[in-house]
């Protein structure tokens, strides 16, 4: 790839099940024709629908890079494909090699374009429910909090882990494994890592509900922006897309978010946010209202 061209542009959090989601999809195109486009989870909750989206996005970008989300993995129950765990997970990879997409379980790709080279590093976590809410010090005293307050994420009830048997269990072994990758990536090469949900907890501090940090990441990789050599690590699932920098790291979180909230926003909203080459001046964008009561709700 010509060094002088491209973009690597990157959203997240498309939620088409709304029709007016659907309809920012429908709409999205790059800039050139080396553009390559990062999808970081929650496109939607039926197979069907998961597919349409990349299979349009894969049909316009030079490369589109995807990794679940939270919603992705949901048994939901109008989904015909009512697999579940680590077999739904399988069953989207399948999907996304059909049409081209890259996954987590793929070779990461070297974006060689402007800002470049860098290893563009999916990853899928999960998250072990160790961003408790403050004064508790166990999963379970976490839990009994957020049930008291009424914030409880609906992975709760479709998120199942098979056949691991917890969801903090399965991202374990998610982080172990995906550690031992970043490890043996060349010294000289800078990251980019894309992942539903921030590698710091630092973005979860503004969330309107703080118990809901539970759901959003994993103190195990704390230091991953600082050992990795990341460039950018890019991230949704708060549903508050700004730029944070955090130890000289700059963190972009690139949801969409549900119509009631991009309604709220600023500007033309499904904007692609352009990772490489990084934006003059580009700094905290702001943070849009955090996450409300009906976030991770089933629909």
């Amino acid at each position: 790839m010509d060094a002088g061209h491209g973009n690597l542009l990157a959203i997240s959090d498309l939620h088409i099940g709304y029709p007016e989601n659907r309809a920012l999809v429908e709409k999205m195109h790059p800039e050139t024709d080396e553009d390559w486009l990062l999808v970081a989870g929650d496109v939607g909750e039926l197979v069907a629908d998961i597919r349409w989206a990349l299979q349009t996005l894969a049909a316009r970008f030079s490369k589109v890079i995807w990794v679940p989300g939270n919603h992705e993995l949901w048994t939901h129950p109008k989904d015909p494909v009512q697999l579940r765990g680590v077999a739904r997970y399988e069953h989207l990879v399948a999907v996304c090699r059909e049409l081209g997409v890259i996954t987590p379980e793929d070779p990461y790709p070297v974006w060689e374009g402007p800002g470049g080279p860098v290893v563009v590093a999916p990853l899928f976590l999960l998250y072990d429910y160790s961003f408790l809410p403050q004064g508790c010090v166990t999963k379970a005293q976490g839990l009994a909090y957020a049930e008291g307050t009424g914030v409880v994420c609906t992975d709760e009830h479709v998120l199942h882990p098979d056949p691991y048997p917890s969801r903090d269990a399965w991202c374990h072994a998610r982080v172990t494994e995906t550690e031992r990758r970043l490890a043996e990536l060349p010294d000289d090469l800078p990251t980019v890592p894309v992942n539903h949900y921030p590698l710091d907890r630092h973005p979860t501090d503004i969330l309107r509900y703080p118990e809901f940090a539970m759901w959003c990441g994993t103190r195990r990789t704390a230091d991953w922006h600082r050992r990795f050599r990341v460039q950018a690590m890019v991230y949704g699932h708060l549903h508050i897309p700004r730029t944070t920098w955090h130890e000289g790291v700059r963190f972009e979180e690139v949801s969409v978010g549900y119509p009631r909230e991009w309604r709220k926003r600023p500007g033309e909203p499904g904007t692609l946010r352009r990772i490489l080459p990084m934006e003059v001046g580009a700094g905290d964008g702001g943070a849009a209202p955090g996450v409300g009561r009906g976030s991770g709700e089933l629909r």
